[in-house]
Protein backbone atom coordinates (compact mmCIF):
# COMPACT_ATOMS: atom_id res chain seq x y z
CA UNK A 1 0.00 0.00 0.00
CA UNK A 2 1.43 2.91 -1.21
CA UNK A 3 1.75 6.03 1.62
CA UNK A 4 -0.99 8.26 -0.08
CA UNK A 5 -3.35 5.32 0.37
CA UNK A 6 -2.19 5.00 4.20
CA UNK A 7 -2.78 8.75 4.76
CA UNK A 8 -5.89 8.70 3.23
CA UNK A 9 -7.36 5.61 5.20
CA UNK A 10 -5.50 7.41 8.31
CA UNK A 11 -7.79 10.53 7.83
CA UNK A 12 -10.70 8.74 6.83
CA UNK A 13 -10.84 7.07 10.67
CA UNK A 14 -9.49 10.25 12.82
CA UNK A 15 -12.87 11.93 11.08
CA UNK A 16 -15.20 8.80 11.66
CA UNK A 17 -13.43 8.36 15.44
CA UNK A 18 -14.28 12.03 15.99
CA UNK A 19 -17.71 12.15 14.39
CA UNK A 20 -18.64 9.27 16.78
CA UNK A 21 -17.34 11.15 19.86
CA UNK A 22 -19.00 14.40 18.84
CA UNK A 23 -22.13 12.69 18.72
CA UNK A 24 -21.69 11.00 22.24
CA UNK A 25 -20.71 14.64 23.74
CA UNK A 26 -24.25 16.21 22.36
CA UNK A 27 -26.34 13.57 23.21
CA UNK A 28 -24.49 13.64 26.57
CA UNK A 29 -25.11 17.18 27.19
CA UNK A 30 -28.26 17.80 25.91
CA UNK A 31 -30.01 15.03 28.27
CA UNK A 32 -32.65 16.50 30.69
CA UNK A 33 -33.79 14.41 33.84
CA UNK A 34 -37.46 13.97 33.80
CA UNK A 35 -37.68 16.05 36.85
CA UNK A 36 -35.65 18.78 35.33
CA UNK A 37 -39.41 21.29 33.99
CA UNK A 38 -38.72 25.17 34.06
CA UNK A 39 -36.02 25.52 35.92
CA UNK A 40 -36.92 23.51 38.89
CA UNK A 41 -35.71 19.93 40.09
CA UNK A 42 -35.96 17.69 43.13
CA UNK A 43 -32.40 19.08 43.56
CA UNK A 44 -33.79 22.74 43.38
CA UNK A 45 -37.70 22.30 43.75
CA UNK A 46 -38.75 25.91 44.32
CA UNK A 47 -37.55 28.70 42.26
CA UNK A 48 -38.13 32.25 43.03
CA UNK A 49 -37.87 34.87 39.89
CA UNK A 50 -38.31 38.93 41.25
CA UNK A 51 -37.58 40.07 38.12
CA UNK A 52 -40.28 37.77 36.22
CA UNK A 53 -42.37 37.88 39.41
CA UNK A 54 -42.76 34.06 39.27
CA UNK A 55 -42.55 31.51 42.29
CA UNK A 56 -42.05 27.90 40.69
CA UNK A 57 -43.01 24.81 42.40
CA UNK A 58 -41.64 20.73 41.20
CA UNK A 59 -44.95 18.76 41.77
CA UNK A 60 -46.54 15.43 40.15
CA UNK A 61 -49.84 15.25 38.65
CA UNK A 62 -52.02 13.02 40.85
CA UNK A 63 -53.61 11.04 38.13
CA UNK A 64 -56.03 9.84 40.66
CA UNK A 65 -58.22 12.98 40.80
CA UNK A 66 -58.92 12.81 37.05
CA UNK A 67 -62.18 10.78 38.08
CA UNK A 68 -62.51 11.28 41.99
CA UNK A 69 -63.39 14.92 43.01
CA UNK A 70 -60.80 16.76 45.50
CA UNK A 71 -60.70 20.79 47.08
CA UNK A 72 -56.81 20.66 47.04
CA UNK A 73 -54.99 21.79 43.79
CA UNK A 74 -51.34 21.18 45.25
CA UNK A 75 -50.22 20.28 48.84
CA UNK A 76 -46.73 19.17 49.76
CA UNK A 77 -45.98 15.38 49.79
CA UNK A 78 -44.92 15.53 53.42
CA UNK A 79 -48.07 17.07 54.54
CA UNK A 80 -50.97 15.16 55.83
CA UNK A 81 -53.13 15.84 52.83
CA UNK A 82 -50.02 14.92 50.61
CA UNK A 83 -51.65 12.72 48.60
CA UNK A 84 -55.22 14.57 48.45
CA UNK A 85 -54.22 17.34 45.40
CA UNK A 86 -53.98 17.69 42.07
CA UNK A 87 -50.29 18.13 41.83
CA UNK A 88 -48.10 17.09 44.49
CA UNK A 89 -45.93 19.65 45.46
CA UNK A 90 -42.33 19.28 46.49
CA UNK A 91 -42.19 22.86 47.81
CA UNK A 92 -43.02 23.53 51.60
CA UNK A 93 -45.58 25.75 52.51
CA UNK A 94 -42.76 28.34 54.50
CA UNK A 95 -40.70 28.16 51.09
CA UNK A 96 -43.96 28.88 49.05
CA UNK A 97 -45.38 31.58 51.45
CA UNK A 98 -41.72 33.40 51.41
CA UNK A 99 -41.22 32.80 47.35
CA UNK A 100 -45.11 35.09 47.14
CA UNK A 101 -43.73 37.57 49.79
CA UNK A 102 -40.76 38.16 47.45
CA UNK A 103 -42.56 38.69 44.70
CA UNK A 104 -44.48 41.20 46.05
CA UNK A 105 -47.46 39.94 47.19
CA UNK A 106 -50.01 40.37 50.62
CA UNK A 107 -51.45 37.86 52.50
CA UNK A 108 -55.45 38.67 53.43
CA UNK A 109 -54.75 36.72 56.76
CA UNK A 110 -58.82 37.16 57.09
CA UNK A 111 -59.98 33.43 57.22
CA UNK A 112 -60.33 31.61 60.95
CA UNK A 113 -61.94 28.32 61.76
CA UNK A 114 -64.67 30.40 63.15
CA UNK A 115 -65.70 32.22 59.58
CA UNK A 116 -64.30 30.07 57.16
CA UNK A 117 -67.48 29.14 55.98
CA UNK A 118 -69.09 32.14 55.49
CA UNK A 119 -65.81 34.46 54.50
CA UNK A 120 -64.15 34.26 50.95
CA UNK A 121 -60.05 34.30 51.25
CA UNK A 122 -58.65 38.26 50.65
CA UNK A 123 -55.18 38.82 50.03
CA UNK A 124 -53.42 39.60 46.32
CA UNK A 125 -54.76 37.84 43.81
CA UNK A 126 -52.69 34.95 42.01
CA UNK A 127 -52.54 33.19 38.81
CA UNK A 128 -51.54 29.81 38.52
CA UNK A 129 -50.39 28.07 35.24
CA UNK A 130 -48.50 24.44 34.68
CA UNK A 131 -46.46 23.19 32.29
CA UNK A 132 -44.32 19.96 31.81
CA UNK A 133 -41.86 18.49 29.15
CA UNK A 134 -42.90 18.25 25.75
CA UNK A 135 -45.88 20.63 26.57
CA UNK A 136 -47.60 23.13 23.96
CA UNK A 137 -47.31 26.08 26.48
CA UNK A 138 -47.59 27.17 29.80
CA UNK A 139 -51.08 25.81 30.83
CA UNK A 140 -53.86 27.86 32.75
CA UNK A 141 -55.35 26.23 35.74
CA UNK A 142 -58.81 27.08 34.40
CA UNK A 143 -57.80 24.89 32.05
CA UNK A 144 -56.02 21.44 33.64
CA UNK A 145 -58.77 21.68 36.77
CA UNK A 146 -62.11 21.78 35.66
CA UNK A 147 -64.78 23.25 38.26
CA UNK A 148 -68.01 21.74 37.57
CA UNK A 149 -70.06 24.46 37.66
CA UNK A 150 -67.96 26.18 34.86
CA UNK A 151 -67.00 29.28 37.36
CA UNK A 152 -63.34 30.43 37.32
CA UNK A 153 -60.71 29.40 39.79
CA UNK A 154 -59.58 32.63 41.22
CA UNK A 155 -56.80 32.30 43.67
CA UNK A 156 -55.97 34.82 46.61
CA UNK A 157 -52.87 34.91 48.46
CA UNK A 158 -54.60 33.46 52.16
CA UNK A 159 -51.58 33.53 54.23
CA UNK A 160 -52.66 31.66 57.13
CA UNK A 161 -48.65 30.97 57.93
CA UNK A 162 -48.63 30.22 61.47
CA UNK A 163 -51.90 27.87 60.94
CA UNK A 164 -50.42 26.02 58.32
CA UNK A 165 -47.03 25.26 60.86
CA UNK A 166 -49.64 23.93 63.48
CA UNK A 167 -51.69 22.08 61.32
CA UNK A 168 -49.26 20.44 59.00
CA UNK A 169 -51.63 19.46 56.01
CA UNK A 170 -48.94 20.67 53.28
CA UNK A 171 -51.61 22.79 51.68
CA UNK A 172 -49.97 25.27 49.21
CA UNK A 173 -53.13 26.01 47.19
CA UNK A 174 -57.05 25.22 47.43
CA UNK A 175 -59.88 25.65 45.87
CA UNK A 176 -62.10 26.45 48.22
CA UNK A 177 -61.59 28.99 50.69
CA UNK A 178 -59.45 28.02 53.51
CA UNK A 179 -58.17 29.24 56.72
CA UNK A 180 -54.68 26.86 56.48
CA UNK A 181 -53.76 26.70 52.91
CA UNK A 182 -51.41 29.70 51.63
CA UNK A 183 -53.53 30.54 48.89
CA UNK A 184 -57.37 29.44 48.31
CA UNK A 185 -59.82 29.99 45.68
CA UNK A 186 -61.76 32.57 46.39
CA UNK A 187 -65.41 31.62 44.29
CA UNK A 188 -66.37 29.54 47.15
CA UNK A 189 -66.31 29.57 51.30
CA UNK A 190 -65.08 27.01 53.17
CA UNK A 191 -66.95 23.56 52.75
CA UNK A 192 -67.72 23.68 49.14
CA UNK A 193 -66.28 20.10 47.76
CA UNK A 194 -67.00 18.41 51.18
CA UNK A 195 -69.76 19.64 52.89
CA UNK A 196 -72.39 21.41 51.02
CA UNK A 197 -70.75 19.66 47.62
CA UNK A 198 -72.15 22.42 45.46
CA UNK A 199 -68.98 22.44 43.31
CA UNK A 200 -66.83 18.89 41.94
CA UNK A 201 -62.91 19.83 41.45
CA UNK A 202 -61.06 16.98 39.27
CA UNK A 203 -57.73 17.26 37.33
CA UNK A 204 -58.27 17.51 32.96
CA UNK A 205 -57.19 14.23 31.77
CA UNK A 206 -57.51 15.55 28.16
CA UNK A 207 -54.57 18.20 28.78
CA UNK A 208 -52.86 17.05 31.60
CA UNK A 209 -49.78 14.26 30.97
CA UNK A 210 -50.10 11.34 32.88
CA UNK A 211 -50.10 9.81 36.59
CA UNK A 212 -46.79 10.71 38.03
CA UNK A 213 -45.27 13.07 35.10
CA UNK A 214 -43.54 15.97 37.08
CA UNK A 215 -44.61 19.57 36.09
CA UNK A 216 -43.96 23.00 37.17
CA UNK A 217 -46.75 24.83 39.06
CA UNK A 218 -45.74 28.64 37.99
CA UNK A 219 -47.24 30.84 40.44
CA UNK A 220 -47.81 35.10 39.76
CA UNK A 221 -49.58 38.26 40.61
CA UNK A 222 -52.93 38.98 38.38
CA UNK A 223 -53.00 41.47 36.57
Amino acid sequence: MTFKKKAMIAAVLCVSLLGLVGCSSSVGDSAKAPDEVAGVSLKNPIKVDKEAGTVTVLSQVNGKYFTEVTRHASVFKDGSNGTKSVFTAYATPVDFYNGLIEIGAKPGNNMTPDNATTTKVEGTPLDLKVTWNGADKEYDVNEVIKDSNGSKIAFKFGGNLDRSKVKNTGCLSCLDSCPVGIISNSTYTYGAVVKTKEVKFTGNQDILPEDGTYVATIYSIAK
